[in-house]
């Protein structure tokens, strides 16, 4: 990933699913960890249009080494 890289809230669906399934995560595994059914992991990775801003958000934080900034959505290396 290029040093800064601002992107859309769009974005954030396809980011969090690629680093839950590079961590060996099932969707499943995931929400038992992140405290949701594995049903909002399901839309938060395949309904962008739906807004699960936060989960997004705590779903690439805990399975990448990013923290994300907003309101721009700037990755950073934790």
């Amino acid at each position: 990933m290029p040093k800064k890289e601002f992107l859309r809230e769009t974005d954030l669906a396809a980011l969090a699913k690629r680093f839950r399934e590079q961590s060996g995560k099932t969707r499943a595994g995931a929400g038992r960890e992140l405290g949701v059914s594995h049903v909002s992991i399901h839309r938060a990775e395949e309904n962008p249009e739906i807004s699960l801003l936060k989960l997004r958000l705590r779903m690439i934080e805990e399975y990448s080494p990013f923290k994300v900034t907003g309101p721009f959505y700037c990755l950073k290396r934790k």
